[in-house]
């Protein structure tokens, strides 16, 4: 375990902005709704252009955020995880079994009287995470190699399996329960154009930039000298993302604050019980803290993008459904720092040997604490 002069030495090293991470998410969060409350049309001015289904400022924000993360990827150990595959079974089970039958049934439990909003949980639940994920599992510590892959395998599966999955739990199990069912058409093609684009693009992105400047000034220096000033940016992307999504929805979201309540509460369970889900049954199966920690944030994260897209597209804008998507990330972004944390703190006690005979070193990979590495 790393000593209190080691940390403190740490925390000495780290900026402004990695020092109080938290504060500026929530100050974003805050500044977002407040945008949003004093230019009621500042939402429907951003949403004048649009990349695929999501608003051009927002993109952005999104593609730069996951490029500094990809970029960290040694794309050349990538086939050395082949033989892990145990890990990516266990990741696709809880992602495409657990995940959305857990936020299946938090939903019926929490709105049994509140069909809409319950449909809007179920998208959310499809939506596994492919892009904020690798943030809080940089943030974490985890591995940027096993979350690359987990996160490519959740790509593909969602072409393939969000369609059929959300026609199955929305049409055809309420009908099964006696409730009212809901019209669902998504077609795998849109949904294959989002991930190509939020995924393909920041990760050809990471890919060449990793290849051409190793080739151009070495290991060491991409290492060592660049990764070092692109990284942190990554965090500058989340709190833009972050002011911007929530200045687009604020006027939601303090209208109906008792619907914001009751959307939340299946929300935070389903966060908690995925993540620690995760967690306690990667170490049981004997995998090391970094694949857990990246195992752990891929099963609790969600794409809220895609979430909204759909239920904006299928329900329309003014929908509960809609709404349901929009309270997404005000709960995800608190709930998952402070799964960070926690992950974090667990390292220390569960995994010795990953938190021993640590060298503090300026940040690279979390803002909390020394790389693990």
């Amino acid at each position: 375990m790393s000593s209190p002069r080691a940390s403190e030495n740490i925390v000495k090293k780290l900026s402004l902005i990695d020092r109080f991470l938290p504060v500026w998410i929530f100050a974003a969060m805050g500044l977002g709704i407040g945008l949003g409350r004093a230019f009621p049309d500042l939402g429907s001015r951003l949403d004048t252009v649009k990349l695929d289904t999501v608003s051009l400022p927002i993109a952005l924000g999104l593609l730069w955020m996951m490029y500094p993360v990809l970029a960290k990827v040694r794309y050349g150990e990538l086939g050395r995880l082949r033989t892990r595959g145990k890990l990516f079974t266990t990741s696709l089970f809880l992602n495409w079994v657990v995940g959305p039958l857990l936020m299946f049934a938090l939903a019926w439990l929490f709105l049994p009287d509140l069909p809409h909003y319950r449909n809007g949980l179920v998208l959310i639940g499809l939506a596994r995470c492919i892009a904020m994920v690798l943030i809080w599992n940089m943030l974490a510590c985890g591995s940027t190699e096993v979350a690359a892959v987990l996160v490519a395998l959740n790509s593909l599966f969602q072409i393939f399996f969000y369609s059929v999955l959300g026609w199955l739990l929305l049409t055809v199990v309420p009908g099964w329960l006696g409730a009212e069912v809901a019209a669902f058409d998504v077609s795998m093609w849109s949904i294959a154009r989002s991930v190509l684009i939020f995924l393909g693009v920041p990760l050809v992105a990471g890919a060449l930039t990793r290849v051409g400047l190793t080739r151009l000034k070495g290991d060491a220096w991409y290492e060592q000298r660049f990764l070092p000033r692109l990284g942190p940016t990554a965090l500058l992307g989340l709190l833009y993302t972050i002011v911007l999504m929530f200045a687009m929805q604020g006027e939601k979201i303090t209208r109906l604050p008792l619907d914001v309540v009751r959307i939340s509460i299946p929300l935070l369970v389903y966060f908690v019980v995925m993540f620690a889900s995760a967690f306690f049954l990667s170490r049981k199966l004997g995998f090391d803290y970094e694949e857990t920690a990246s195992l752990s944030f891929t099963a609790a994260g969600n794409n809220f993008e895609l979430a909204i897209a759909v239920a904006v597209g299928v329900f329309g804008v003014s929908s509960g459904e809609a709404l349901a998507g929009v309270v997404g990330p005000l709960i995800e972004v608190p709930a998952l720092i402070a799964l960070v944390y926690l992950s974090l703190w667990l390292r220390r006690r569960l995994f010795p040997t990953a938190t021993s005979a640590v060298l503090p070193r300026r940040f690279s990979e979390s803002p909390f604490e020394e790389s693990p590495r």
